[in-house]
């Protein structure tokens, strides 16, 4: 989706502005001396599990209020780099200043007042669901305006993909959007591991809590090595197999079906994935850490309930039925 102000009257785009931020973002209060004739542009990137969006508008108020929280909260983290301009934000707990090469770090369930300046200011944000990254609301608000800096570690690591993604999102069909969010995720759960290890000041659970989410990272990025399983896990991290076992008590699964589902999952994207049509289904298991194709169909009949087979066909044929315009609305 792509929003340019001259696409809106002069006395519509600030309120339209404000109406897309509510459908990008949350429902936020805006403030701006350039209301009269607003000047600003948007593209949106849906990716299914994450949103990533790119903006350049003119300064701005943004207000965050318990109303509009009470209102509309998508549970979301947003994480936006600072390409042009300044701003400081505000929250009960924590005020940060941000330049360029900063990343912002927010919850859409926190008060929150952000003051940006500069002419233009420029950004690039993305939106991630708290159920993909669960922090303790303690642990949360230990995040949320810690200051990152994109120009080292785990903060460049990030804005390098936000910024090779949104300058050239046309070099992207539909049907990579889920890859893009496996590789997202895991990056922000990494920087999130690694700000809150940062701190020695905190108390263990907080550290546990860390350390589960940066072994959480190396299993999405490692699920296709048919060698990964507790022990290897554990190895890698330092800890014994039982501690790892621990730190998972507290998830909705153990680290054995933790990891099953999320390659069953990986895999089934790939079933569906029109590009991947002529790939036989024993080569996208194997590439998921299924060597024996029987134990993927059965792992799959017992999660979905249906073969794998039968799920490829029922989604190709869905995608082949579609009507050519929404399949180019979608491109677009």
């Amino acid at each position: 989706m792509v929003f340019l102000s001259e696409d809106v009257s002069a006395a519509d785009r600030f309120d339209y502005w404000t109406e897309l931020l509510g459908r990008t973002h949350a429902p936020i209060e805006l403030r701006s001396d350039h209301a009269d004739d607003f000047r600003a542009s948007q593209r949106v990137l849906d990716l299914g599990a994450v949103t990533v969006w790119s903006h350049t508008c003119q300064p701005l108020v943004f207000r965050r209020t318990a109303k509009l929280i009470r209102q509309s909260d998508p549970e979301t983290y947003h994480l936006s780099l600072v390409v042009r301009g300044s701003g400081t934000s505000v929250w009960r707990h924590r005020e940060t200043e941000y330049k360029p090469h900063d990343l912002f770090i927010n919850s859409s369930s926190l008060l929150n007042d952000l003051y940006s300046t500069g002419d233009p200011v420029q950004s690039v944000a993305l939106e991630v669901p708290k159920a993909l990254l669960p922090l303790p609301r303690d642990m949360a608000a230990r995040i949320v305006g810690a200051p990152v800096s994109a120009r080292e570690g785990m903060g460049a690591l990030l804005a390098q993909f936000l910024t090779r993604l949104t300058a050239d999102p046309a070099a992207y069909q539909p049907c990579d959007r889920p890859r893009l969010a496996a590789v997202v995720i895991p990056l922000v759960a990494a920087l999130f591991a690694h700000l809150l290890e940062a701190d020695d000041c905190l108390p263990p659970e907080t550290h546990r809590r860390a350390l589960t989410l940066r072994i959480q990272a190396f299993i999405r990025e490692h699920l296709h090595d048919p060698h990964l399983n507790p022990s290897t896990i554990a190895a890698e991290h330092h800890i014994s197999t039982s501690y790892l076992h621990r730190l998972f008590q507290d998830e909705d699964a153990t680290v054995a079906a933790w990891i099953r589902r999320l390659r069953l999952e990986a895999a089934r994207r790939d079933l569906a994935d029109p590009a991947l049509r002529t790939t036989p289904i024993h080569a996208i298991a194997a590439r998921w850490g299924f060597p024996r194709a029987a134990d993927f169909s059965r792992a799959h009949r017992a999660a979905y309930g249906t073969t794998p087979k039968d799920h490829r066909l029922q989604i190709l044929h869905h995608i082949a039925g579609e009507p050519m315009r929404t399949q180019l609305c979608t491109r677009r």
